[in-house]
């Protein structure tokens, strides 16, 4: 029996899922030394708790990056599975929700960037570092997707609707 090949990885995907993996691990020994330091010797590592705050932001905003190319952010898929069928209705429907992620990305990116602007002079209390970290993956998953969306739209790409088109 042949078992299928996996499909290639693509280069930004498989940075993606390491930069992911090390966010985890680094929150993952900080917050356990942090534990067993509080409970076993009555101390701990005030750096801890900021730290993965500020590692978990950016996990989330680095994932929702990298599962946009791959169709894996939630989606409804009712109407246009019922319009696959008729290709023109289909294709309006898929350049319609396309224009709505950039107008998203669009509003999510100006509200990050703003706060960016915000933080810039603002310290962090424990670590110091910028405050602007926090909201930054936000803004750079927002450009991130939003430039992949364009670039589906204006190379009319069809709408994936992947996972066996289930209709939901």
């Amino acid at each position: 029996m042949n078992s299928p090949t996996p499909a290639p990885v693509h280069p930004a995907a498989r940075v993606a899922h390491i930069l992911m993996a090390l966010c985890l691990g680094i929150m993952a020994v900080a917050v356990f030394f942090n534990v067993v330091l509080r409970y076993g010797f009555g101390s701990g590592i005030p750096a801890s708790e900021e730290l993965s705050r500020l590692l978990f932001v950016w996990m989330v905003f680095i994932g929702a990056a990298a599962a946009y190319p791959a169709g894996e952010h939630m989606a409804f898929t009712s109407l246009a599975g019922l319009l696959a069928r008729k290709p023109l209705a289909f294709k309006l429907l898929t350049a319609v929700i396309r224009v709505l992620v950039m107008a998203a990305c669009a509003m999510l990116g100006w509200g990050a960037w703003q706060q960016v602007v915000v933080g810039m002079d603002s310290h962090s209390v424990v670590l110091g570092y910028p405050v602007a970290l926090l909201p930054l993956p936000a803004l750079l998953c927002a450009v991130a997707i939003g430039v992949m969306a364009l670039v589906e739209l204006v190379r009319g790409k069809p709408l994936d609707l992947g996972h066996g088109a289930e209709v939901e």
